[in-house]
C-alpha cells in the first residue's frame, strides 16, 4: 500500500534534526503503524512525505521514492494525493477553512464535487460515530483545543480516504474524548483503512496498532510488533524514550491535608459568552501560594476560561484576586500572571529562540537565558527561528519564556502537548524548580502521566465551576 524506499530528506531551513536519512519501509493495505520516538526525531516529517507536503508544501533536499498503490506521491499533486490520504495535523487548526463546525465536515466533500444529499449522509454518518452532536452548529472560534481536534478528526472521516495519517491527535483530548479517538480509531481499521499515527501517548493505541515504529535521529532504529512491545517494562520503555503503554489514572487524594500556609482567594471570577452562555461561574475559591496546582476536566468544561480570566485576558470577565494582602482587578491581573498557551504560535514573536526568552525578561541577560535553555535541552537551537521548529520543541520555547519572566503566578494549558517522556520529565523538573523559589503554578491538563509526576494538588472542573478539589498524596508523586 505505502512503499518508503531509500528516502532522505533535510529541510530547506537546515533543520537537519528533524530530516530523515535513509528511510526503507513498507506499509500494507489496512495495517495500523504507530510512529514513535523523541521530538524532533522525524516522526512528522515522516508523515509529510505520505501525505505529499513534502515536497509540495515543505522545501528542501529529497532522495529516494514514496509510493502509493505504486504511484510517486513526489510526482502527484497535491489535489490528487487528498483522494488517498487524509490528515489530521497537531495543530487542528491550521487545517480549518470554515467558521461553524457543520460546514468544516462537509468542506472535503464539497471539494470533491459530491452530490448534496451524499454529502449530508456522511456528515451524520460522522456525527453518530465520533459522537460529534454536541459541537455541531457551533463557531470554531468558540471550541476548545481539544473539541477542535475532534472536529479535524471528524473531517478526515466524511471524505473517508483509503489511508489516514494523524500527528500527535490526542494532544489536547481528555480521558474520554482519547477513548473515542481510540474507538473511531478501531472503527477505521475495521473498514479496512491504513492508518499512521505520530504519538507520545502510547496507552490508547497499545491494542489497535499492529507495529511500532521507533526513530531516532532521523532514522528507523526499532520495530516492534504491538504485542511484543506489551510485554516491555516501564523501565525498556523509558529507555527508548516512550511513554507507558498502560492507561494512567489519578490515585484516591487527601481532603484534608494541610496545605500551604498561604493561600491566593479568587472572588467573583465570572464570564460569559455574548450569546449569555456562562463559562465560567465561580462565587469562591482558594489556592495553595508558591504550590503546583493540576486544573483537570473534559473537554469544554472552563478550565482554558479559566486561566485566560486569570491573566485579565477574558472581554467580559469579571472578579479580583487578592494574594500577599493586595487585591488586583482586571488590568492588574497581567502583571502578576503569565501564561503558556495551548497553541503556542500565538505566543513565538521573534528571530530566534534566545531572543524569545530575552523578550520575557524585565532586563535581558543572556547568561541567564542560556541556562534556562539548557534546563530544556533547547541551547543548541539558541540561533533557530522559533517557527522553525518541532511542535513539541515549540512548547518547550514558550515554557522557557514563562520561566524567563519570573512573574507571581504563571499558568501552563497543556503543556506536555506533543512532548516525550524525556522532555517531559524536563518540564516537570523546571517547573519544581519554579515551585523551589516561590511561584504559584496552574497547570491544565489532561496528560495525567504528567499531573502525577509534578502537582500538589487538583481541582476539577465542570461546566465552569470546581466540582471536586483535593490534595494528591506525596506517595503518588514522584
Amino acid at each position: 500500500m505505502i512503499e518508503i524506499n531509500n528516502v532522505s530528506f533535510h529541510y530547506e531551513n537546515g533543520a537537519d534534526e528533524a530530516g530523515l536519512e535513509d528511510i526503507n519501509f513498507h506499509i500494507k493495505r489496512g495495517e495500523v503503524v504507530l510512529l514513535c520516538g523523541e521530538s524532533g526525531c522525524g516522526k512528522t516529517t515522516l508523515t509529510r512525505l505520505i501525505n505529499g507536503l513534502i515536497p509540495h508544501y515543505f522545501d528542501g533536499e529529497l532522495s529516494g521514492e514514496v509510493l502509493i498503490d505504486g504511484k510517486s506521491v513526489i510526482d502527484m499533486p497535491l489535489y490528487e494525493t487528498a483522494q488517498y490520504v487524509g490528515s489530521v495535523f497537531q495543530n487542528p487548526r491550521s487545517q480549518f477553512f470554515n467558521v461553524d463546525t457543520n460546514s468544516e465536515l462537509a468542506f472535503g466533500c464539497e471539494n470533491m464535487g459530491m452530490p448534496v444529499t451524499e454529502i449530508i449522509g456522511r456528515v451524520d454518518n460522522t456525527v453518530e460515530h465520533l459522537k460529534l452532536e454536541a459541537l455541531m452548529n457551533r463557531s470554531i472560534f468558540k471550541l476548545s483545543g481539544g473539541e477542535k481536534q475532534k472536529i479535524a478528526c471528524g473531517c478526515v472521516h466524511t471524505v473517508s480516504p483509503d489511508i489516514i495519517v494523524l500527528d500527535e491527535p490526542s494532544s489536547n483530548l481528555d480521558a474520554q474524548a482519547t477513548a473515542d479517538l481510540a474507538h473511531i480509531i478501531s472503527h477505521w481499521k475495521s473498514e479496512g483503512k491504513t492508518i499512521v499515527i505520530a504519538e507520545h501517548r502510547l496507552y490508547y493505541l497499545a491494542t489497535i496498532a499492529d507495529r511500532m515504529i521507533f526513530m531516532r535521529n532521523g532514522r528507523i532504529e526499532k520495530e516492534f510488533a504491538t504485542k511484543e512491545a506489551r510485554t516491555l517494562t516501564q523501565t525498556e520503555l523509558s529507555g527508548f524514550g516512550l511513554r507507558s503503554l498502560s492507561p494512567i489514572n489519578l490515585p484516591d487524594g487527601s481532603k484534608d491535608k494541610e496545605a500551604s500556609d498561604e493561600q491566593i482567594k479568587l472572588s467573583g471570577f465570572k464570564h460569559k459568552y455574548r450569546n449569555g452562555l456562562n463559562v465560567l461561574n465561580l462565587d469562591s475559591l482558594l489556592l495553595p501560594r508558591g504550590e503546583i496546582i493540576a486544573i483537570v476536566g473534559k473537554n469544554g468544561a472552563g478550565k482554558s476560561t479559566f486561566a485566560r480570566c486569570l491573566c485579565g485576558l477574558g472581554k467580559s470577565f469579571k472578579g479580583t484576586l487578592m494574594m500577599n494582602g493586595h487585591t488586583y482587578e482586571k488590568k492588574r491581573l497581567l502583571q502578576q500572571s503569565y501564561m503558556v498557551m495551548q497553541d503556542v504560535n500565538h505566543q513565538l514573536f521573534t528571530e530566534s529562540v534566545l531572543d524569545e526568552v530575552l523578550l520575557s525578561m524585565n532586563s535581558e541577560n543572556n547568561e541567564k537565558a542560556e541556562k534556562i535553555l539548557d534546563s530544556l535541552n533547547l541551547l543548541p537551537m539558541k540561533e533557530r527561528h522559533p517557527m522553525s521548529l518541532s511542535g513539541g520543541q515549540k512548547q518547550r520555547v514558550a515554557i522557557a519564556s514563562a520561566v524567563a519572566s519570573e512573574r507571581e503566578i504563571i499558568i501552563f494549558d497543556e503543556p506536555t502537548s506533543g512532548l516525550d517522556l524525556r522532555h517531559m520529565d524536563q518540564v516537570a523538573k523546571c517547573l519544581k524548580g519554579l515551585k523551589s523559589v516561590g511561584r504559584t503554578l496552574i497547570i491544565i491538563s489532561h496528560d495525567l502521566e504528567f499531573v502525577l509526576k509534578t502537582c500538589d494538588s487538583v481541582l476539577h472542573f465542570e461546566n465552569g465551576k470546581v466540582i471536586d478539589s483535593y490534595r494528591l498524596l506525596q506517595s503518588s508523586v514522584n
